[in-house]
């Protein structure tokens, strides 16, 4: 099953406190109060059409006004429940390092355990495409990855808008601490920008390249071969709305440009059609 293009990168936009009228609107700076919980729901479609679609939970809690730490996991179907997996389930820590009137800086770390980035799969898969039919996988080694990362975001919130810049380095490998075996390298770039229209409405939009430093472990195109350079960009628009001041929900729109192979390798194609999502957020 084709891995679905969720928002959890550019488009899981939480909250910053800059904003007087609400907690939490869906700025990508977000950052929770001490003794704070949130939770942002994503249900998305892939690209490729409205067939397969997926689930995703980020759950975290405010340790203090610079600490927070949240799980994160997905659940992906398609064909009707022909194919579903139990996606991935990470932990994260954001350290505030910043915080200068309007200028914000986050530290962030993570760990995932979830779905090998090469052939798919998840912590769990069903599949009754593969072979033997309606079979069933808990924790393959063949379709499960584990993924640290480290990084860094920050960026300016100004009273009505807000521009955010991401940088992670990211290593996955078959096994937790293998870190001197042959493994996967990749990076996120990625800009991220919110505007308030109004108390009850905001634009946001944003924009990141996921690409692979190593061909250790790098995407492989089935029919030639390791490409060069592999890489993806991916970009969501979106409008949310202020339910009140701890609540909101977003709709958005998203489409990926990729050079991970095919038959035109050497060449960056365009996904057919445009993902599609909504999202729930919550400060409490």
């Amino acid at each position: 099953m084709k891995k679905l293009a969720l928002s959890s990168l550019i488009a899981v936009f939480a909250v910053s406190g800059a904003h007087a009228a609400n907690v939490i609107d869906g700025n990508p700076l977000y950052m929770p109060k001490a003794h704070h919980f949130y939770s942002v729901t994503d249900v998305a479609t892939h690209t490729k059409g409205v067939t397969p679609w997926g689930m995703q939970e980020d759950f975290g809690y405010g340790i203090t006004d610079k600490l927070a730490v949240e799980v994160g996991t997905t659940l992906l179907e398609n064909d009707s429940f022909d194919d579903f997996a139990w996606d991935n389930m990470s932990l994260s820590a954001t350290f505030r390092a910043l915080d200068m009137k309007g200028w914000k800086a986050d530290l962030v770390a993570a760990y995932k355990a979830g779905a090998d980035e090469r052939v798919g799969g998840g912590l769990y898969f069903h599949s009754k495409s593969l072979r033997p039919a309606d079979d069933n996988f808990w924790f393959d080694k063949d379709l499960t990855g584990y993924t640290w990362t480290v990084g860094a975001r920050g960026g300016y919130v100004a009273s009505n808008w807000t521009v955010a810049g991401h940088v992670m380095f990211n290593y996955m490998n078959s096994e937790s601490f293998n870190f001197g075996d042959k493994g996967m390298h990749t990076w996120n770039l990625g800009l991220d920008a919110q505007y308030v229209v109004c108390p009850k409405l905001s634009l946001v939009a944003g924009v990141e390249y996921t690409g692979v430093s190593n061909d250790n472990w790098a995407y492989d195109d089935l029919e030639g071969g390791k490409v060069k350079n592999a890489g993806t960009w991916d970009g969501t628009f979106g409008v949310n709305y202020n339910i009140d001041a701890t609540k909101f929900v977003g709709a958005y729109i998203s489409g990926s440009l990729n050079h991970q192979g095919g038959t035109a390798a050497d060449e960056w194609e365009w996904d057919d059609g445009f993902g599609y999502g909504v999202k729930f957020g919550i400060d409490f």
